[in-house]
């Protein structure tokens, strides 16, 4: 582990560090689920946490580390909606100017939000623009912290704490854990999550869980090395569009994670679908894709049970409800 930019130290400062001002999102357990996958499941649901999402953690611990002098001079970071919210918040906690670039054709509630909470919003094409590119010349020009929303040591810290409150909830539950399934985009929540649980549970298997056509950590977990997304991937789940596993998380997650899952966006519809209908959760398409890999049969049945992430609920009405009809 000490190889590792983060280690399970860093996941438990990252723990007071947020304590207080995350929320401490509840584990949930549902009849309905545990009879349609044949085994005991956990959900933790991460659409409670604020601004909707587990962002709000890696966010927070680390733009309330930033020094005065860094916090007078403001972040800029990049994001389709959901670490654009969580870094808006934390800026607004701290008193800070944060500026988040966003694509263009990001999710109306997401863009809304994100201004709702102080933020400035820089849109890009996200197929002909870079947005590291945007973002990285504008905090040249400020003078501001750029904060990235999975390649960051704080980042990936503080998204760790999911793992450990997971492994918290679950023995307060009397509950045996042998996986544990996390959606990923670049990895920095399954990269955390990884780290806070194989610490003390090493027998628990993580899997990653990602978009058919954006299977990229999948890949790379095969061949040993970082891919990138195909050229013209598209999917319903707008927070799971990185290009390729970050520099910092992947060799985490290949030390740490058994094996990539992949979930058609029929798949993530039909999760969805069922959230709403035996769970009554609200679950966007990207926090649904752990719960889609379970209820598709992705992995064999096991007897002890099995935890998920749900790690968003941020959806527009009109998308949420085309979503909802078969």
């Amino acid at each position: 582990m000490s190889g590792f930019v983060v280690t399970y130290k860093d996941v438990k400062r990252a723990a007071k560090q947020i304590e207080g001002v995350a929320v401490r999102t509840p584990v949930l357990e549902f009849a309905a689920l545990n009879a349609r996958v044949g085994q005991r499941v956990l959900v933790k649901f991460e659409g409670a946490q604020r601004t909707g999402s587990f962002k709000f953690r890696g966010a927070y611990n680390r733009l309330s580390r930033l020094t005065e002098q860094e916090r007078k001079a403001g972040v800029v970071a990049w994001s389709s909606g959901n670490h654009a919210q969580g870094v808006a918040a934390a800026a607004q906690l701290l008193g800070m100017p944060a500026a988040i670039v966003m694509p263009v054709d990001a999710l109306t509630i997401k863009i809304a939000n994100t201004r709702a909470y102080g933020a400035e919003v820089v849109l890009y094409d996200r197929y002909t623009q870079s947005r590291e590119e945007i973002a990285t010349k504008l905090a040249q020009q400020r003078g501001a912290i750029l904060v990235p929303s999975f390649d960051d040591p704080h980042i990936i810290a503080g998204q760790g704490t999911v793992g450990l409150e997971i492994l918290q909830q679950s023995t307060a539950l009397g509950a045996e854990l042998d996986r544990v399934l996390v959606c990923c985009g670049g990895g920095g929540l399954l990269a955390g999550t990884a780290t806070a649980i194989k610490a003390t549970h090493p027998e628990i298997q993580l899997y990653s869980v990602e978009p058919a056509d954006f299977d990229d950590t999948a890949r790379s977990l095969q061949t040993g090395q970082r891919e990138h997304v195909k050229a013209g991937a598209r999917s319903i789940c707008d927070a799971l569009q990185a290009p390729s596993p970050g520099e910092l998380t992947f060799p985490i997650n290949q030390a740490l994670v058994s094996a990539g899952l992949t979930v058609t966006d029929d798949e993530v519809r039909a999760a969805i679908r069922f959230a709403f209908a035996s769970m009554k959760l609200v679950v966007e398409p990207g926090g649904a894709v752990a719960l889609a890999a379970l209820l598709a049969s992705k992995l064999p049945v096991s007897e002890k049970a099995c935890a998920i992430v749900i790690s968003g609920a941020n959806v527009d009405p009109g998308l949420y409800s085309a979503l909802l009809i078969e």
